[in-house]
């Protein structure tokens, strides 16, 4: 699981029923520095990335997202889906090795 910055959502005209009860959320992933407390903005290097949502994450959250045939796993059905989101985030306690 990785953690990410929810930067905005993603708008369908159509969209498919296997992905009924949710929604696409467009997530900036966690750098180093964002670990050590650093504010989200400026964006951590990287590319962003559309995670699918179905707990409720709106622009400004922290989420648990998972990747790859992970993210497949709460469908019932093969669902072609990049990232989905596993965990809404409350707080990060990080303590760097010594």
């Amino acid at each position: 699981m990785r953690l990410g910055h929810v930067i905005g959502r993603v708008t369908l005209s159509k969209q498919d029923p296997a992905y009924k009860g949710g929604r696409f959320l467009l997530v900036q992933p966690f750098g180093k520095d964002q670990f050590r407390g650093a504010a989200m903005t400026p964006l951590a290097k990287g590319s962003s990335l559309v995670v699918y949502d179905n707990l409720g994450a709106g622009v400004g959250h922290v989420i648990g997202f998972t990747e790859g045939a992970e993210a497949t796993a709460p469908f019932e059905n093969p669902t072609p889906v990049d990232a989905f989101n596993a965990a809404l985030i409350d707080q990060i306690f990080y303590t760097p090795p010594a």
